[in-house]
C-alpha cells in the first residue's frame, strides 16, 4: 500500500511520515474519514495520530477491519522508528529496518521517522548506506504470470524485502536502463511511452539488452516482451538505484520519459549513474526557472521579462513595471502544474501561495505574459550541442493555452521562412550553452517579428510521436542512436515544408467526466488525450481532427459570447461566413451590440445572471443551439463566474464548446469551405507516396 501510495506521484513518502501539514481537529478528521475522498488514507493516519481507537475508525469509514489491522501495523512501526530517533541511525537494528522495509518504508521515510524532517535528501543517502552496511537489501523477484502451473520464463520483475534470494542472476550482456513515465494523469501519458518504447527498440536493434523500470499497467512499455527485462517498480531515486547497483548496465536514458525520470537526474548523477545524454546539471540549468533566464540573457537571447520571486511586495513593483497579466512558473513541473496567468492582485497572491507549494525547494519567477503571440514548438536531437534532426510545428490559438492542450500544424501553415531561420538560429545557441546529446524541445513566441523564448526542455516532449509520425523522421530513434554514442550524420529536416500534407493534432478533453469543472483552457493542462489526422490542405486535416474528437459541424445555429474586442474583431470575418451559409447567430449583449455596430445580423440572448427571456441557459438547455463559442473577456474570478455558467451547461447538454477565438475562427473557415464529402480517406501508405 506504501509503495503504491509513492507511484501516484502525488508528493506523499507512503502511509506515515509525510511532509507536516495544519494539524486536523477532531471534527475534520471526522467528516475526512466519513466521506470517501482521495485523502482519506491519510486521515486514517492522523485519526491513529489522535488516539482513535481501530474500532472508532471502522465505524467512520466502514473499512474492513483486516485492512485497517494492516494499515495500523505500518502506524506502529513508525512510531518504533521514531522511539529510536534519541540513539540515531548507529542504533537501528537489523530486526526493525528488515520489519520496516517489509512494510513498505522508503529510506526516505525511516530518515523522517528517525533523524526528523531536516534536510531529509541528505539523511535518505545515510540511511541507504546503514542498510546496505547491514545487508539489508531487496531482493529481485519474477512475477508468476503462469498461476503456479509452470515454470514462469518472463522477465517480468519486481523488488521485495519478503525474500531471501534473486530469482534470476543480473543481465551479463551490455544493457541498457530506460526510465518510463509512471503514472498516467494529465500532462503524462502514452505520448512518453511512445518515446520511451522506441528508445527501447532502437537500443535492441543497436544490440544491446533492454531494461525497463516502470509502473503503469496500461502502458506498452510495460509488457513484458517490449524488453528483456521490465521491472515492474516505483521510479524513485531509492528503488531506480537498488535496480541499478543490482543489475550493472551501461547507461541509463532518462530523456524518453518525462517529467519523472528528468526530475531524478542530479541525484541520480551524484550517485554516479552512468547517465546517457546531456549531463544533470546542464538539465537543472534548463528547469530551474531563474537559471535558464540568466542564461537567455547571457546569450542575448530575448524572453518575456521576469524576476525571481522573493516577496509579493517586490512581485507588486514588478506588476506595476510590466503589468497585468502576468505568468507564475515554478520549477521541475510538467503540464503547467501550478503555473497560471493572473490578470489582478487578488488573483496574485493566492496563486504564490500554490507555486510556492508545488515547488518549495526552487524559486518561483513571475514574467510578463505577451498576449495576442503565435507559439511555435521546435522538437530536436542534438550530438554534442550539435543539433541533427528538428521538426518545427505551430499551434492555432495564441499563447496561453498550454501546448498540450494547443491545436497544433505540422508542418507549420502560417510561419514565415525568415520566423523559421531565425528559431534555427536560436535553437542552435540553446543546444551549443546547454551541451545537449539526445532529445530537446524549445517552445517559442512571436509577435510582430519578434521571437522570445518561453522555456526549453531536455527530453523529449509529448510533440515527438506527432512530428515523428507525420514527417517519417524517427526523433527518438536518432536520439537513442546519440545517446548510445553512436554517429548520427545531420539529416534534411528542412525539406518536411515540400510535404504534400498537413497533419494536424487536437486534443481529446473529459470535462463531460468531471462535473463542476471550468470548461476553459488555460496555461494548465486539462486535456485527457489527443488525435492526429492528416489532409491535402490545413483546413481538412483540422476539420477531421475537430471531428474526430467529438466536434460536430453545426446544423442550424450558433451562440457567441465574443469576449474581448480583440477576439470580437478576430471573430468577425467568421461570423459574416456562418450568415452566408444561413446560420442563425444567437449573441450575448456585447457582441450583439458590436455585430450591429458592423452590419452582422444576430439574435439577442440574455446572461444567466439576468433571468430574463430570452436566455442563454433556457436556449441551450431546450437544444436550440449547436456551437457554442464562449471567449472569457479576461481571468479575473468574476467574469470566469460570469461566463461560466454558459459553458458548464453547454458541456453538460453535449453542445460542442469553443473557448479560444483563433481556434472558432480556424473550424469556422474549415467547415464553411468544406463539405463531409469534401474529407478524403486515404491510406497512411497514399499520403507516404505522395
Amino acid at each position: 500500500i506504501q509503495k503504491g501510495l509513492r507511484m501516484l506521484d502525488t508528493g506523499k513518502r507512503g502511509f506515515v511520515a509525510n511532509r507536516p501539514e495544519d494539524e486536523l481537529d477532531h471534527a475534520a478528521i471526522d467528516q475526512l474519514l466519513s466521506e470517501p475522498n482521495e485523502e482519506r488514507i491519510f486521515a486514517i493516519n492522523s485519526a491513529f495520530e489522535a488516539g482513535y481507537t481501530l474500532e472508532q475508525v471502522h465505524q467512520l469509514t466502514k473499512i474492513d477491519h483486516w485492512f485497517l489491522q494492516r494499515l495500523y501495523g505500518i502506524f506502529e512501526l513508525g512510531n518504533q522508528l521514531a522511539a529510536g530517533h534519541a540513539a540515531g541511525l548507529e542504533g537501528l537494528e537489523t530486526k526493525l529496518l528488515r520489519d520496516v522495509k517489509r512494510a513498505g518504508f522508503s529510506d526516505q521515510q525511516i530518515a523522517v521517522k528517525l533523524l526528523g524532517e531536516g534536510n531529509v535528501k541528505a539523511d535518505e543517502l545515510l540511511v541507504r548506506a546503514r542498510r546496505k552496511a547491514l545487508g539489508v537489501l531487496p531482493v529481485v523477484k519474477q512475477i508468476d504470470t503462469l498461476a503456479a502451473e509452470f515454470p514462469a520464463k518472463t522477465n517480468y520483475l519486481y523488488t521485495t524485502y519478503h525474500g531471501t534470494e534473486n530469482d534470476l542472476a543480473r543481465e551479463t550482456a551490455q544493457s541498457v536502463v530506460v526510465l518510463g513515465s509512471g503514472v498516467y494523469r494529465i500532462g503524462s501519458s502514452v505520448e512518453f511511452d511512445w518515446c520511451g518504447v522506441q528508445a527501447v527498440q532502437t537500443a535492441a536493434a543497436e544490440g544491446y539488452k533492454t531494461i525497463i523500470i516502470n509502473y503503469n499497467p496500461e502502458t506498452v512499455s510495460t509488457d513484458y516482451d517490449v524488453s528483456d527485462r521490465l521491472y515492474f517498480e516505483e521510479l524513485s531515486f531509492e528503488r531506480v538505484m537498488d535496480i541499478l547497483d543490482f543489475e550493472q548496465p551501461g547507461g541509463v536514458i532518462l530523456s524518453t520519459g518525462g517529467q519523472i525520470p528528468n526530475n531524478l537526474a542530479t541525484r541520480l548523477e551524484e550517485a554516479h549513474a552512468p547517465i546517457l545524454g546531456t549531463s544533470a546539471a546542464r538539465i537543472d540549468e534548463a528547469e530551474n526557472r531563474h537559471k535558464f533566464s540568466s542564461i537567455m540573457d547571457e546569450l542575448g537571447i530575448a524572453q518575456p521579462r521576469w524576476k525571481e520571486l522573493t516577496s509579493l511586495a517586490a512581485m507588486q513593483e514588478f506588476v506595476q513595471e510590466v503589468g497585468f497579466p502576468v505568468l507564475i512558473r515554478p520549477s521541475y513541473v510538467l503540464s503547467g502544474a501550478a503555473m497560471n496567468v493572473v490578470s489582478n492582485n487578488f488573483e496574485l497572491e493566492e496563486f504564490l501561495k500554490t507555486a510556492a507549494e508545488v515547488s518549495a525547494e526552487y524559486p518561483v519567477v513571475v514574467s510578463e505574459f505577451i498576449q495576442e503571440a503565435k507559439e511555435i514548438e521546435l522538437d530536436a536531437v542534438a550530438d554534442h550541442g550539435e543539433i541533427i534532426s528538428y521538426a518545427i510545428s505551430e499551434h492555432v490559438e495564441f499563447a496561453g493555452v498550454h501546448s498540450g492542450d494547443a491545436t497544433m500544424y505540422y508542418p507549420p501553415q502560417r510561419v514565415y521562412v525568415g520566423t523559421i531561420r531565425k528559431l534555427k538560429t536560436i535553437a542552435e545557441k540553446i543546444a551549443k550553452r546547454y551541451e545537449i546529446s539526445g532529445p530537446f524541445n524549445i517552445q517559442f513566441l512571436e509577435k510582430n517579428g519578434v521571437i522570445r523564448v518561453i522555456e526549453c526542455n531536455v527530453r523529449a516532449s509529448r510533440s515527438y510521436p506527432f512530428v515523428s509520425k507525420i514527417s517519417g523522421n524517427n526523433l527518438i530513434q536518432k536520439a537513442t542512436q546519440i545517446l548510445l554514442g553512436k554517429k548520427v550524420e545531420r539529416d534534411e529536416s528542412e525539406r518536411v515544408y515540400d510535404l504534400p500534407f498537413v497533419g494536424v493534432k487536437a486534443p481529446q478533453f473529459s470535462f463531460t467526466r468531471l462535473p463542476g469543472a471550468d470548461p476553459v483552457l488555460r496555461v494548465d493542462m486539462v486535456s485527457t488525450g489527443e488525435v492526429g489526422c492528416l489532409g491535402d490542405t490545413a483546413e481538412e486535416a483540422l476539420l477531421k481532427s475537430m471531428l474526430s474528437v467529438g466536434y460536430k459541424i453545426p446544423q442550424k445555429s450558433v451562440l457567441i459570447s465574443g469576449g474581448p474586442i480583440k477576439s470580437k474583431l478576430a471573430l468577425l470575418s467568421a461570423t459574416e461566413l456562418l450568415v452566408k451559409k444561413g446560420y442563425q447567430i444567437y449573441a450575448t449583449q456585447g457582441t450583439h451590440r458590436f455585430f450591429a455596430e458592423n452590419n452582422v445580423p444576430s439574435s439577442l440572448l440574455f446572461w444567466p445572471d439576468d433571468h430574463v427571456e430570452p436566455n442563454v441557459l433556457t436556449y441551450l438547455k431546450e437544444k436550440k443551439i449547436d456551437l457554442v463559442i464562449n471567449i472569457p473577456k479576461n481571468l479575473s474570478k468574476g467574469e470566469l463566474d460570469n461566463d461560466y455558467k454558459i459553458r458548464r451547461t453547454a458541456v453538460d447538454f453535449g453542445i460542442p464548446l469553443l473557448t479560444n477565438a483563433r481556434l472558432a475562427k480556424a473550424f469556422i473557415q474549415a467547415f464553411c469551405t468544406l463539405e463531409m464529402k469534401d474529407l478524403k480517406i486515404k491510406s497512411w501508405n497514399e499520403y507516404k507516396a505522395m
